[in-house]
């Protein structure tokens, strides 16, 4: 099982681990990880991996094994691996790492903004995407930029909590997204709250504050379906 630190600080940008096993296909599971693992819409994290005699290893994306329990590190193609049991530090990627968390908690101001269900989504470096749910013609692109950017200047405190699979099922109303479902099955739901603004489960990496997601400009909103509407965000630096 690997101890999965981001979950506990975002912020994280390294952290020894040791290697625990080497999957068939050549990527390494290790005890302890900032590396998040792709899921829920949200990239895996890249970054390298530095050995004891100071050789590097490129791992250009981070997986979740079979059972979910662990994470497994993919290294570039052609890189020598460490042995089972070997000490190593981990180096995040934290620039990539921090524009995803930018853009990430922007989704979710996005989907206050836009109250509808959530049938899609997609975060990017810098971009990212909602599809919604939207009965009645196309909101439009400034105004919805407009509330977001407001949302998020107001500077709200972004933590988490956790509630059990029971108390999550009891509030089906907490979740937003119809084609994602939240990271359960380990007995508890780790959820997400922006100030008195939002509170809605969700596994991935966010920023601290609403106002460090920085400006944001809705670049598009497709029509995607007779209902859905898909609404393409974007940061301004």
């Amino acid at each position: 099982m690997t101890d999965l630190l981001f979950r506990d600080d975002a912020y994280l940008r390294s952290c020894d681990a040791r290697v625990t096993a080497i999957t068939d296909r050549g990527g390494l599971v290790l005890d302890r990880t900032v590396f998040y693992a792709a899921g829920g819409g949200q990239p895996g994290d890249s970054g390298r991996i530095e050995l004891s005699d100071g050789r590097q290893i490129a791992i250009p994306t981070t997986v979740y094994g079979e059972d979910r329990s662990q994470i497994v590190h993919v290294p570039a193609e052609g890189e020598a691996l460490p042995a089972v049991g070997e000490a190593i530090v981990l180096h995040l990627d934290w620039d990539r790492r921090y524009r995803l968390m930018r853009v990430h908690t922007a989704l979710h101001l996005l989907s206050v903004v836009l109250p509808f269900p959530v049938t899609g989504g997609q975060i990017g470096e810098g971009e990212g995407r909602l599809d919604f749910d939207i009965p009645d013609g196309s909101p439009d692109k400034d105004e919805v930029a407009a509330k977001v950017n407001e949302i998020a200047a107001a500077d709200h405190a972004v933590t988490t909590d956790w509630i059990t699979d029971e108390e999550l099922l009891a509030k089906p109303e907490m979740v937003k997204t119809m084609s994602v479902k939240p990271p359960m099955g380990s007995g508890r739901v780790r959820l997400v709250r922006i100030g008195d603004v939002d509170l809605q489960p969700c596994g991935g990496t966010h920023v601290s504050r609403t106002s460090e997601i920085g400006p944001l400009i809705v670049t598009k909103i497709e029509k995607k379906g007779r209902q859905n509407r898909r609404v393409r965000i974007q940061l301004a630096d």
